[in-house]
């Protein structure tokens, strides 16, 4: 998929995936990350997600990654703020209170930019890749961020009903992609109501990744 595929998307506001209200899957899971108030979290492919608002809300700190500067100058429009610009490398970083965006391709994002973090909040990357990208992808996540643990939402059903994105990952590709990794639990398989895209049934997929030997 290429990156003109997402800034067209922005450009021509055609912006169907974004909610209008944090995701009801983060509010009721998120609890299963055991972490503390001012941790760190990585939402890669971030957009301009209302996740952010309620993650800054509840007092935590918010690092993400999005291709779109339209998305991050109307995600910080949207916060009230005005952040501080500095390009790093290839990307550019926005910084403020609590809040850091990296402007560009998440590929170029290293682990000395990113920084320390504590979790990974995944709800719109992984779905939003074609399948040539997503081990590229999770390679490169569990690299950068030290093989933080992750909360995964993602989508399943009959890949030819309706063109992605959001894509179909199934169960076994989850476990493809992260199982040596991580031990991964499957916290909720939920119906889509109305069908995703209003013309698909779809499940709805929380997947708990913590680090090998470490304690649900």
């Amino acid at each position: 998929m290429q990156q003109d595929f997402w800034h067209n998307k922005w450009q021509n506001s055609d912006i169907g995936f974004h909610n209008s209200d944090a995701n009801p899957l983060l509010v009721k899971h998120f609890h299963a990350l055991g972490l503390a108030n001012s941790n760190r979290i990585f939402l890669p492919l971030c957009g301009k997600t209302l996740d952010i608002h309620w993650l800054l809300a509840h007092g935590f700190q918010v690092v993400g990654a999005e291709l779109s500067p339209i998305a991050i100058e109307q995600l910080f429009s949207e916060l009230g703020v005005k952040p501080e610009v500095t390009p790093l490398e290839n990307l550019l970083h926005y910084h403020a209170p609590n809040i850091d965006i990296f402007e560009g391709d998440i590929f170029n994002l290293t682990q000395r930019l990113i920084g320390e973090v504590d979790a990974i909040y995944d709800r719109a990357a992984l779905v939003a890749l074609p399948f040539e990208m997503r081990t590229p992808y999770t390679s490169h996540l569990t690299a950068i961020t030290g093989n933080a643990k992750q909360l995964l939402i993602c989508f399943e059903y009959d890949q030819n009903q309706l063109a992605g994105p959001p894509f179909s990952i199934s169960d076994n590709e989850v476990k493809t992609h992260y199982s040596t990794s991580y031990t991964l639990s499957l916290l909720e398989s939920a119906e889509v109501i109305g069908k995703l895209k209003g013309q698909c049934p779809a499940w709805e997929k929380v997947w708990l990744l913590d680090k090998n030997g470490a304690n649900n």
